[in-house]
């Protein structure tokens, strides 16, 4: 692990102490270590940021468009968080990163979270907002959905239910550190706990997502859903995540069903490392290389 790295571990390590040592932290003061996050990635050069109002966003959603980017291709990113935290604003680095290396503009979506609003109305606003996408003229070969976290497991979710309602798949998916595995079942919540700094916040929230409904419920557990004729995937997780499994195990699901799938391990690395881009090497690696797959992809 470089220096780099090992740094800023150290900061997620001191956030998840502070949420584990309070376990009647409110939803607001959880949200404000989320938020943090966000200042963990270096600022992208060549990357503007416009706020626009759209479908399925409660609030702003956030526009990211690289100069170099080709404007009929686009990367819907789902930000993480757990299904109660984060935002547009905390993501909007790390998805003008991925933007950059694939030439395409971004958009994220301030999809409602929970406790407020239970599930599935995270999803619900991201299908609405992937249908505004499409309004807006974008073929849906040169659209891209990616997320990490939480929005991992919605991007896994929208492909679910466009196959549902018989809607077009986009061109290709991106999934780093997906949190699917709503029973807690993955074996690497346990061997990589003594690694991960934010181990045990995702299967603390598990309960708290699903409220309502079943763990088995493939729209909240994608690791239940039928991925036949799902567009490429990457996926993306550390070898230290704790939902390193998670990944394994879409990955493997998705490929026996015949789908393209790009499984990326990176060593020693933890749950949702790639907030470090542009200040830890292993970070920018993975994402520099995501953003070339995704532009090789969309057409």
């Amino acid at each position: 692990m470089s220096p780099e790295s090992q740094a800023i571990v150290d900061v997620f390590g001191f956030a998840r102490q502070r949420m584990m040592e309070n376990p009647n932290m409110s939803a607001r003061e959880g949200r404000l270590f989320i938020e943090s996050f966000g200042s963990l990635a270096s600022e992208p050069t060549e990357v503007t940021y416009e706020e626009v109002q759209c479908p399925g966003s409660t609030g702003p959603a956030i526009w990211c468009r690289p100069s170099s980017a080709d404007p009929s291709h686009i990367i819907l990113y789902l930000h993480g968080g757990a299904g109660t935290g984060g935002s547009p604003s905390s993501h909007r680095k790390l998805a003008g990163h991925l933007a950059k290396v694939a030439s395409c503009v971004a958009l994220l979506p301030d999809y409602r979270l929970v406790p407020e609003d239970p599930f599935p109305a995270g999803l619900e606003d991201c299908l609405s907002t992937y249908k505004w996408v499409l309004d807006q003229g974008f073929k849906p070969s040169r659209i891209a959905v990616a997320g990490d976290s939480a929005g991992a497991n919605l991007t896994a979710a929208l492909l679910l239910k466009l196959k549902e309602q018989g809607l077009s798949f986009p061109g290709a998916a991106a999934l780093l550190s997906p949190w699917l595995d709503m029973e807690n079942l993955g074996e690497s919540r346990q061997f990589n706990f003594e690694h991960d700094a934010l181990a045990g916040l995702a299967t603390a929230s598990t309960a708290l997502y699903c409220q309502g409904t079943s763990p088995k419920n493939p729209f909240a557990n994608p690791l239940y859903g039928d991925f036949t004729g799902a567009p490429p995937l990457f996926v993306s997780a550390g070898g230290w995540d704790t939902l390193l499994s998670d990944a394994l195990t879409l990955a493997e699901k998705a490929k026996a069903v015949g789908v393209d799938v790009t499984l990326h391990v990176a060593p020693e690395m933890q749950h949702d490392y790639h907030f470090m881009v542009g200040r830890a090497p292993e970070a920018t690696e993975t994402v520099t290389e995501i953003g070339r797959w995704i532009a090789g992809k969309l057409q």
